[in-house]
């Protein structure tokens, strides 16, 4: 089995930044692109930022100049270091791995999804 676990949510005033932090751990061969994802009240969920194995990256538009995403490869661990937050960030934010596993013993493909962390930004 895989977990995804997320931590570094919180409540944070207008301008201001939190660092998430989503580690995986199981019978990991190999995690291809690991994203965030954010869900609002009301609101579809959303792609916010998501990273290949090899580092490469890509933002919404809300959020580009902003938001960083980044990975360490060695603790199966992405980031997403959130700078000059606003209300409208204000959501659950879920963190997703495209991964390989061993499955009885059997490379297998599998997505998995953390159980999301609660971001509220005060204006």
């Amino acid at each position: 089995q895989v977990q995804l676990v997320e931590s570094g949510g919180g409540l944070v005033q207008a301008g201001g930044s939190l660092r998430l932090s989503c580690v995986a751990s199981g019978s990991i061969l190999r995690i291809n692109a690991m994203r965030w994802y954010r869900q609002a009240p009301g609101k579809q969920r959303e792609l916010v930022a998501d990273i290949t194995s090899g580092g490469s990256t890509n933002y919404a538009d809300s959020v580009k100049g902003r938001f960083t995403i980044s990975r360490d490869n060695a603790k199966n661990t992405v980031y997403l270091q959130m700078n000059s937050l606003n209300p409208e960030d204000t959501a659950v934010y879920y963190c997703y791995a495209d991964l390989q596993m061993l499955e009885r013993l059997v490379p297998t493909s599998r997505r998995y999804w953390g159980q999301g962390t609660q971001v509220t930004v005060s204006s």
